[in-house]
């Protein structure tokens, strides 16, 4: 099965591909906008995207791509985050990593590197090589990457111990599947009026489906526009899935409602 992530290598995208994929069948790319796109064009049987980590919230970039592409989602991936300060040495002078990376560490390194240059690249992985590259620069990446020039200054940085991502494995929109203990919705009421939103969320509450996401993004139609991401506890094979569903698209006539499909969750402990 051809699968495709962030790059390069060793990424916790990376990582969280392999519970889908070989690893000789796992490609990359650079943004999670070109992955949704080769998966949807078919390029790719599958694709790994981050979507929320639980101390930095949601990846605008990955809720923005599957509203725009269709796709489905078949299987949600859970990881645990291990953070390692990674270097050629304990002297240098930039933290290269990205940006979620940067935050989730955000206590440690004010703490313990006041006056490094923090830098924002685009993967874990990327910074570990950058730091490979130049003794000047360390990375912030899972311990597993060191080796070589760089060895490993301090593990377990990241600031919660409980620190995870939950990954989406996106496949071409028609294996969206009826079968899982979880379903993703995407909700564009192409409206805006007070109690939209509690009328959104009442027909899962009437049913006594427990929502464990909803999330808002700009449509980018005009402002104070809103697309709704919904992930809840039920299968779209269950009735009351279908009948809650069918309230949302009432509600939404003037927009849209797109099923990405319902899903198992696997845990990947290492």
């Amino acid at each position: 099965m051809a699968a495709v992530t962030l790059g390069p290598e060793g990424t916790y995208s990376h990582r969280a591909a392999g519970a889908i994929a070989d690893d000789e069948e796992i490609d990359f790319r650079q943004s999670v906008t070109a992955i949704v796109d080769a998966v949807a064009g078919g390029e790719y049987d599958r694709g790994v995207i981050p979507i929320e980590n639980s101390i930095e919230g949601s990846v605008t970039e990955s809720l923005d791509a599957i509203a725009d592409y269709d796709v489905a989602v078949v299987r949600e991936i859970v990881t645990p985050i291990r953070h390692a300060l990674l270097a050629q040495g304990p002297t240098f002078e930039t933290i290269a990593s990205h940006s979620q990376a940067l935050a989730q560490c955000r206590s440690y390194l004010d703490r313990e590197y006041p006056d490094a240059t923090l830098e924002a690249v685009a993967s874990t992985a990327q910074g570990v090589e950058f730091a490979r590259d130049d003794a000047a620069v360390a990375g912030i990446g899972h311990p597993a990457n060191a080796g070589g020039d760089l060895e490993v200054l301090a593990e377990d940085i990241q600031d919660q111990d409980s620190n995870a991502t939950r990954f989406f494995a996106i496949a071409p929109a028609e294996e969206r599947s009826k079968g899982g203990g979880k379903t993703s919705l995407v909700v564009y009421p192409n409206a805006n009026y007070p109690g939209l939103l509690l009328e959104l969320l009442e027909p899962f509450a009437d049913r006594d489906i427990n929502l464990t996401r909803v999330e808002s993004r700009p449509s980018g139609q005009r402002l104070g526009d809103y697309v709704f991401h919904i992930d809840f506890e039920a299968g779209l094979y269950e009735s009351r899935t279908n009948e809650a569903i069918a309230e949302l698209e009432d509600l939404a006539e003037k927009g849209w409602v797109r099923r990405l499909g319902s899903y198992d969750t696997e845990h990947v402990v290492e």
